[in-house]
């Protein structure tokens, strides 16, 4: 029978096949279905509102999650290390003195030097903002030395909802082009601090490509591809080389010869994580 949900799934045959449904069916249906396009509109009205010259305050969907409506807060002040924790100062600042207490954690803003790290690795706390670890080359250190997995949980959430949210070219009302720039470039150096892509980072690309032009953070963009980590999944064909295809075939000279380049740097960098991580007994 005529049913609404039967009414819905026949118009949405006939919108991609209309030679298989010959019945005439109501003008007006009931969406059961969520369109595909979303993203791909958001973009193109972005574009259009844009290239008009007019600032009308339209969130774009980045891939049918909706940006908060207003952010009051900006991502560079996480990238500082807090004053104290609570816990300082409650007990009182005089509990640190002596730094070779095991009992008591050390107070992160503190750490200064190398040998300090050294001395106080077994009992270092993170701060709660964790965008700062990405500055402080001893805090890198330590995620190198300490596998913690729980640093890593808490940087690669932070540092995903910062790239949903900042995202140039799939949120309308952001901040400028120029700091999303600085935060891509922090990360960048971040990772190679480490030798190591960050998940976080390959999942926005992999999510932001396809509505990427090409042109926005261009060299940004670019140097994080290289980084992305070496996984044998079928994935990286479709989210990563079909949007770079697609770009590659209708740009210019130079956009070509900047995605080659990066290419064969996400090959050395693969080649250098395979050389290190190589089993002994494996000489293929």
């Amino acid at each position: 029978g005529m049913q609404p949900h039967l009414q819905a799934l026949l118009s949405l045959y006939k919108l991609f096949c209309p030679e298989l449904v010959t019945i005439t069916l109501p003008a007006k249906t009931k969406t059961y279905f969520k369109s595909s396009e979303g993203p791909w509109k958001a973009a193109m009205n972005a574009v259009r509102q844009r290239n008009q010259g007019s600032s009308p305050l339209i969130q774009a969907a980045f891939l049918g999650t909706a940006p908060p409506q207003s952010r009051k807060r900006k991502w560079n002040t996480q990238l500082v290390l807090p004053a104290s924790s609570a816990r300082a100062s409650e007990v009182g600042m005089e509990k640190y003195c002596d730094l070779f207490s095991t009992d008591e954690t050390f107070p992160v803003e503190q750490l200064q030097t190398f040998p300090q790290l050294l001395q106080n690795i077994h009992r270092l706390e993170f701060p709660s903002q964790m965008g700062s670890v990405l500055t402080n080359p001893l805090l890198l250190h330590y995620m190198n030395c300490v596998r913690d997995e729980s640093i890593y949980l808490r940087l690669y959430y932070w540092m995903g909802q910062m790239l949903q949210e900042e995202c140039t070219w799939c949120v309308v009302d952001n901040t400028s082009e120029t700091e999303f720039k600085s935060f891509l470039e922090t990360i960048y150096k971040g990772e190679c601090f480490l030798q190591e892509g960050f998940p976080a980072c390959e999942e926005f690309l992999y999510k932001s490509l396809p509505l990427w032009d090409g042109s926005c953070c261009r060299p940004e963009v670019l140097k994080l591809v290289s980084w992305i980590p070496l996984s044998s999944s079928p994935e990286i064909r479709s989210y990563l080389y079909g949007p770079l295809a697609q770009l590659f075939f209708t740009s210019s000279l130079y956009f070509k010869c900047s995605v080659l380049e990066s290419l064969k740097e996400l090959l050395e960098n693969w080649l250098n994580c395979n050389v290190i991580h190589m089993d002994p007994e494996f000489h293929s």
